[in-house]
């Protein structure tokens, strides 16, 4: 990536990117503190992946290396500083960070 648009520690990612659409089964889940918190499959999103891109492209010029956010089923809530996020895509992987305050770094841990 050329330039990275986002303020520190906000909206980790990796430690890859997939470049595949999901299949509509494929489940998302979300983990605060080990707590499932998030759980629903792609098909309950309200627009599609392929819409999504097909969309955002009509709008302006995707290149390689661009993300596209979808966002996450409800269910989250609030985060405080020390909170550990796990975010699991069936068949992608697992990313797991601690909540930072103000200005200090985040942490990845694996």
């Amino acid at each position: 990536m050329d330039q990275i648009k986002s303020f520190d520690t906000f909206c980790p990612l990796g430690p890859w990117v997939e470049t595949k659409t999901p299949a509509p089964e494929t489940r998302v889940q979300l983990f605060l503190n080990g707590e499932l918190r998030q759980n629903a499959p792609v098909s309950d999103m309200i627009f599609s992946p392929p819409e999504l891109v097909a969309f955002i492209s009509g709008v302006m010029t995707l290149e390689p290396g661009d993300v596209i956010l979808t966002g996450t089923p409800p269910g989250v809530g609030p985060l405080k500083a020390g909170d550990r996020v796990a975010v699991k895509i069936e068949g992608v992987g697992r990313l797991e960070n601690t909540v930072a305050a103000g200005d200090e770094p985040a942490r990845q841990r694996s």
